[in-house]
């Protein structure tokens, strides 16, 4: 419906940019929001904003991949230390495994090698590994906690 209301912002008005479309989306997300403000379900106003922030917290977190691999690269010494670890998983749902697993991999830096048969586990090659219970404690808190509040 968000969607819908966007779409109809952005005929309204003609104009037929991104921002214009992101500002009908906020109006949007403002009227369902009002409407729907005594209704028992209210996922979706939970959903949206955290899915933003996870956006903004991935995007931050890419960046500085992204600049510790290129530092690398670029100076004559090699910093990387890596290393596989065996990362246990909260996640149970092949849905969230695998969008897990795509955000792990699209950063620079780890790759996901194998899923554990039992489906409990991720094997992941990680390029600069210092610490792995820190490493382990970050992707917990970091990507999967924040993953699992969109998702659940």
């Amino acid at each position: 419906m968000n969607l819908l209301l966007s779409f109809i912002w952005v005929a309204l008005t003609g104009s037929m940019y991104y921002s214009n479309f992101l500002f009908g989306f906020m109006i949007g997300f403002l009227i369902l929001w009002v409407m729907n403000r005594n209704e028992d379900d209210q996922r979706y106003f939970y959903r949206v904003p955290k899915t933003i922030g996870f956006l903004f917290f991935f995007l931050y977190e890419m960046l500085v991949a992204n600049f510790q691999v290129a530092y690398d690269v670029i100076t004559p010494k090699y910093f990387f230390q890596p290393g596989i670890i065996r990362y246990p998983l909260e996640a149970t749902t092949d849905l969230e495994i695998n969008l897990l697993s795509t955000i792990i991999s699209m950063t620079p830096g780890t790759l996901i090698l194998d899923i554990s048969e039992d489906k409990k586990s991720l094997f992941i090659h990680v390029m600069y590994l210092k610490d792995k219970d820190k490493f382990i404690t970050q992707m917990k808190n970091g990507f999967e906690k924040k993953l699992l509040e969109i998702l659940r």
